[in-house]
């Protein structure tokens, strides 16, 4: 650990360091071996593009170096994602606002309407609210550290050795409580979903989409296409344009 252990010297260099601090520098310590297996892999290609690019009626030397080429740029590419998918728990980027861009991509041409920062006044608040002829749902935003297992057993959510439920929790409570002032205000009966987008960590799930405790946790880009499989309401365009205005009036926007 690098705060200390009575088993293990301590290391000044990583006295206080923070997580996110420790997971850069250990990254950037490995970059020469990167490109080492990186310059092996294109190596690789361009050895098997030599012996198959003849065979299929292609020149020896362009078939080799275009196979290379591939091969390390598969490898860098895989190598930049990995790295890219800590980028909003080391800080470097706003999970609400990539969460956002996604939502409204993946959506809005399918009738959804996705507001972000709403707050019932004086109680709750979440990042994005979506409403759109399936249903409502709210989603909210975390990151977690990359090697950080999420995963479901029975009916309960795990965070690496911590309980779900108090995640859980709050959003289902926030979801109520939307759910309630909306029903109130358009005389629509509404029920809401909670969401709740993970940055960072890996989710034990086929598809990268989870969900126990009343909560679904998933990847950011996964979440457009789950919600426009999962609708359980038959909201109609004017329903849809209610409930919207209605929210954009009554819910609080945060900054």
């Amino acid at each position: 650990m690098p705060n200390g252990s009575i088993y293990v010297p301590r290391d000044e260099r990583f006295t206080g360091a923070s997580p996110q601090n420790l997971y850069e520098t250990f990254w950037y310590a490995g970059r020469k071996n990167r490109i080492r297996i990186r310059a092996v892999i294109a190596a690789a290609g361009f050895v098997v593009g030599t012996l198959v690019g003849p065979k299929l009626g292609l020149n020896l030397i362009a078939a080799g170096l275009g196979l290379g080429l591939i091969a390390g740029g598969v490898d860098l590419f895989v190598a930049w994602r990995l790295h890219e998918r800590t980028a909003v728990w080391r800080g470097k980027r706003r999970g609400e606002v990539r969460t956002g861009r996604l939502l409204r991509l993946g959506l809005r041409r399918h009738g959804y309407q996705v507001m972000d920062g709403r707050a019932v006044p004086g109680e709750v608040s979440i990042d994005h609210l979506v409403i759109g002829p399936g249903g409502i749902w709210i989603v909210d935003n975390e990151a977690w550290s990359p090697d950080t297992l999420i995963a479901r057993y029975g009916e309960r959510l795990f965070f690496d050795e911590k309980f779900g439920t108090s995640v859980a929790k709050g959003l289902i409570s926030a979801a109520g409580s939307m759910a309630a002032l909306l029903t109130k205000e358009t005389g629509i009966e509404v029920s809401i979903a909670p969401v709740l987008a993970v940055h960072g960590g890996k989710i034990k799930a086929r598809g990268g989409v989870l969900h126990g405790e009343g909560l679904t946790v998933a990847y950011p880009l996964r979440i457009a296409g789950w919600i426009r499989s999962h609708g359980s309401a038959d909201f109609t365009e004017e329903q849809v344009e209610l409930l919207s205005r209605t929210a954009a009036r009554i819910l609080r926007r945060m900054r």
